[in-house]
């Protein structure tokens, strides 16, 4: 797994974003390496002297660091070269799903004043994730971050993940504007009954208010990416969900069907919560075959290719993050290893069995 959290020692008082370089660009937030020998980089820029331990073959070249004195580390927000940046804008959330693989805090930091430093330097073109807990509990900061960044690097698109539930009436003119056309909202949605998706989400009521949601984001022409995630509780009514799908949300730009990561919640409740879709692919082929039919833009996440039968294997993307992203032994052979997601690393190990290269 890919390193995010670097130790560092630094001269600054204060934590400090930064971009990292063998030479400086035209920011004043910059800084030259001055040497790099024994697996520590020593930086220098307008903060001070600072420097980063790293793996001896790992390049931090371009990298968008936050560096903390007081913590001694510096965390990689923005990896140059990765198209898998993801900023967690907090870890608080007002739902508390049975499978959350970020399992929500009370507390919050308020980190969005480094987050635009962080954007404003990205690599050209870059597509930036923000995730949670739940971003849209500090809306106006996030709505603020994303008008100020796009307004500077108009290059730049921004992939959110949000469970939906905070969008109002009085966002709907603001969400309207040029820019917000950069933006993608990934919501998801994991069950065409209300009380199926309220007990997965732990909120009551809660895919009513976001059918809510849904309107007053369609009234903005927002650009919406649907996600479900495949639990015992809802792999059988697949095929109804994606019946609700293609007549209810038509207007979402794709449908992305995940398979369960094994990490927060899901951790301790595994057993109960998995279900293997090699055993019984029935209920999600019936999904994807009414998606596709109905000219929905359907995407397997999560799931190695060759764990799905052929037909389906071009819906079945590369979807986990590189830095959480690993292969069985086997794997190494195949022909289609570069366009497959693998597993991510915290996968049980027992799944690397039934990989069969393709």
């Amino acid at each position: 797994m890919i390193p995010l959290i670097l130790p560092s020692t630094s001269d600054a008082v204060s934590p400090f974003v930064t971009r990292l370089g063998a030479v400086t660009w035209d920011d004043s937030r910059d800084a030259r390496l001055m040497s790099d020998a024994g697996g520590t980089a020593l930086y220098s820029g307008d903060f001070g002297l600072f420097t980063i331990e790293r793996p001896q073959a790992m390049s931090l070249e371009g990298d968008i660091v936050l560096v903390d004195p007081r913590a001694g580390r510096a965390e990689r927000l923005i990896r140059a070269g990765s198209g898998h940046n993801t900023l967690l804008v907090t870890e608080r959330c007002d739902q508390l799903c049975v499978m959350c693989s970020q399992p929500p805090k009370k507390t919050h930091e308020d980190r969005f004043a480094a987050f635009t430093d962080a954007c404003l330097l990205a690599p050209d073109s870059s597509v930036i994730g923000i995730s949670g807990g739940e971003p849209t509990l500090f809306k106006a900061d996030l709505l603020e971050l994303l008008e100020t960044v796009l307004g500077q690097r108009p290059d730049l698109a921004f992939h959110i993940l949000s469970n939906g539930q905070h969008f109002e009436q009085g966002d709907v003119e603001r969400l309207r504007q040029p820019c917000y056309q950069r933006v993608q909202w990934g919501i998801p949605v994991y069950s065409a009954d209300h009380a199926s998706h309220d007990q997965i989400v732990a909120k009551e009521g809660a895919l009513a208010r976001l059918e809510k949601s849904f309107c007053h984001l369609l009234a903005a022409g927002a650009r919406i990416e649907l996600r479900t995630v495949l639990l015992s509780d809802n792999y059988n009514d697949l095929p109804r969900l994606a019946r609700y799908v293609v007549t209810r949300l038509p207007f979402i730009e794709h449908w992305s069907i995940m398979q369960l990561e094994n990490a927060g919640f899901a951790k301790n409740r595994w057993d109960a919560l998995y279900v293997d879709h090699q055993q019984d692919f029935a209920p999600l082929g019936q999904a994807l075959d009414h998606a596709i039919l109905s000219g929905l833009d359907v995407r397997l996440f999560n799931v190695p290719r060759c764990s799905v039968p052929q037909e389906y294997r071009p819906y079945a993307m590369a979807s986990i993050s590189d830095w959480k992203r690993r292969y069985a032994p086997t794997c190494a052979p195949c022909h289609e290893r570069d366009q497959c997601g693998g597993f991510f690393e915290w996968h049980p190990r027992d799944a690397d069995l039934k990989v069969v290269p393709l």
